[in-house]
């Protein structure tokens, strides 16, 4: 039994060397904050919670590109429309081209502005700005300078011009003398080029032609008076507006006929119109 009690007591040294590890220990657990660890109390979700809030976002959130232009400006037009602006660019200066070169009366001249106009009704106002200005441009290279600011003027405008119209729903009468003041201001223009370039004054030619027609008139209607200046140059420009008004017509007629096959209509025509043509639409 003696044997036994002093196995049973405590080593002094032992106890000894517990209470100097204690107050160590502690320090440690209190400090990690210092340390740079975190606070073992806090929990896991809010841990999770500051995660999130800087996390990058995920693929599906970001958001995708549009495929299509829409109808106001400061979007980046996409390949499509580029592509068709080039391709309707260089159609409207090869039509211009061919009937230059190998002229077929009026049957290429009621397609100039057709393709500049529907660049306008798919793609709008931008686009449709660009490819008058890339048919001029490719004009000029190909045909020179001069023969390009013939085409843009008028008819180059007067593509933006319909393709505005028609996108916004006007009228025929609307769009038609629109586009009649606009081609008599490019016939006077080009009468004002043409006459720089050569140094001859056409007008005056166009005058003593006119002025011939009418005395024959005159003499077969058995008047004796003599035309004046100023009723051969009012004959003149009546005939210039009703030429004009005629162009604007049938260029209507064939973008009615042909848009609308391409799936992008015009506004109907007047009911006498779609009466003479047999055309429902």
């Amino acid at each position: 039994m003696n044997d036994d009690a002093p196995a049973s007591r405590p080593d002094p040294s032992e106890a000894s060397q517990n209470k100097s590890l204690k107050p160590e220990a502690e320090p440690v657990s209190g400090n990690y904050d210092a340390a740079g660890v975190t606070d073992p109390d806090v929990s896991v979700s809010d841990s999770t919670s500051e995660t999130d809030e800087f996390s990058p976002p995920s693929v599906n959130s970001t958001p995708k590109a549009r495929t299509t232009l829409p109808s106001g400006t400061g979007y980046p037009a996409p390949p499509l429309a580029m592509v068709e602006t080039a391709f309707l660019a260089s159609t409207a200066s090869l039509i211009w081209l061919i009937n230059y070169y190998f002229p077929l009366g009026p049957l290429l001249r009621m397609f100039f502005p057709i393709p500049i106009a529907l660049v306008y009704l798919r793609w709008g106002n931008r686009a449709s700005w660009m490819a008058a200005l890339v048919s001029g441009l490719l004009l000029s290279v190909l045909m020179g300078p001069t023969r390009s600011v013939l085409f843009v003027i008028p008819f180059g405008l007067m593509g933006v011009q319909l393709g505005a119209m028609w996108r916004r729903g006007t009228s025929w009468l609307f769009s038609i003398s629109t586009g009649t003041l606009l081609g008599t201001l490019g016939f006077f223009f080009r009468f004002w080029l043409l006459s720089i370039l050569l140094g001859e004054d056409l007008w005056v030619y166009v005058m003593s032609q006119i002025t011939e027609v009418a005395e024959w008139v005159f003499v077969k209607l058995g008047l004796l008076a003599q035309p004046s200046l100023t009723f051969i140059q009012a004959i003149a420009i009546v005939m210039i507006v009703v030429n004009n008004i005629v162009y604007l017509f049938v260029v209507h007629l064939v973008a009615l006929l042909m848009l609308d096959r391409l799936g992008n209509p015009i506004p109907r025509p007047p009911n006498w119109v779609q009466v003479l043509l047999d055309y429902d639409g």
